[in-house]
């Protein structure tokens, strides 16, 4: 994936901390829910302490292997306990998890609501030859990468379906048109998803039921820093660990992001969550 960084000036009331040199530079994967995330968390920072902030664009295990080494300093998407399993593994003993950044997050296999329940309502049902040929042979994937990408091969497995359909891989985006294509025409597709996400606000959806449970099970997603980050700057770590949204607001975000853009709704929901925003800038004053 390539890297790109962005920027975003701010002020506000400063935290009096002297300013660095060098800025806090926070990784980012291009899901919705990851970039609402992490726009909204870069603007409380600067707005509120001395530090700028960069946002280097990642793949998923990059970031987790960045902020282990230090090469970066945050990331603010990490899928626990399942989804980022074996990234967690693999890299724990190096970072710092600040806590939840928001809970209830469900990864799974979604169908448009207008595909019948009676054809369609279990991953399990897929297997039915005259669904794989409706469905095209195919799940529309995202980037592979992914935790969800993984745990989608899996699934193949675990439910018999690799002989009849083919994951496909792409970025979220591609996966986002791929529905609205299909959602044009009434065509029926599967496709890998999550919530919170977008397309919830603007389609009538529904998650295929996992009775295997090869997708896991309901997820927070935690902000995780490189050690010695709550040394270096207490007053940021202590507002990613107060920072917390219901699903609910992030998705009314992330729509209004889809139809406005990321700064015109980054702007609103600033504008509309004083108290809430106050609590966790709050908490950044209290070491």
């Amino acid at each position: 994936m390539a890297t790109a960084i962005l920027g975003f000036a701010g002020c506000g009331d400063r935290d009096h901390e002297a300013a660095r040199d060098a800025p806090i530079v926070i990784g980012w994967t291009a899901w919705d829910d990851a970039e609402f995330v992490t726009r909204l968390a870069r603007r409380i920072i600067e707005d509120h302490t001395d530090h700028p902030v960069q946002l280097k664009l990642a793949g998923i295990e990059k970031q987790y292997r960045g902020v282990a080494s230090g090469r970066l300093d945050a990331m603010l998407m990490a899928w626990l306990p399942d989804t980022h399993a074996r990234y967690w593994k693999r890299y724990r003993d190096r970072l710092v998890d600040l806590g939840p950044l928001y809970e209830g997050g469900r990864l799974g296999w979604i169908v448009p609501d207008y595909v019948p329940r009676a054809r369609v309502n279990s991953i399990a049902d897929l297997a039915d030859p005259t669904v794989a040929q409706r469905m095209g042979h195919r799940i529309q994937g995202i980037d592979p990468g992914a935790g969800l990408m993984q745990l989608s091969h899996e699934a193949l497995q675990a439910y018999g379906l690799s002989g009849e359909y083919r994951l496909a891989k792409a970025d979220a985006h591609i996966m986002a048109r791929a529905l609205a294509h299909a959602e044009s025409d009434h065509q029926w597709i599967v496709v890998t998803g999550w919530t919170p996400h977008w397309i919830f606000a603007k389609w009538r959806l529904r998650f295929l039921s996992d009775p295997k449970n090869a997708l896991g099970s309901s997820q927070h997603v935690d902000a995780i820093v490189r050690d010695g980050f709550r040394r270096d700057y207490p007053k940021v770590a202590n507002i990613l660990s107060a920072m917390h949204l219901s699903l609910a607001e992030l998705q009314a975000g992330m729509f209004d992001a889809q139809q406005h853009g990321y700064p015109t709704a980054i702007d609103h929901f600033v504008a509309t969550h004083h108290a809430e925003i106050a609590s966790w800038v709050a908490a950044g004053r209290h070491r």
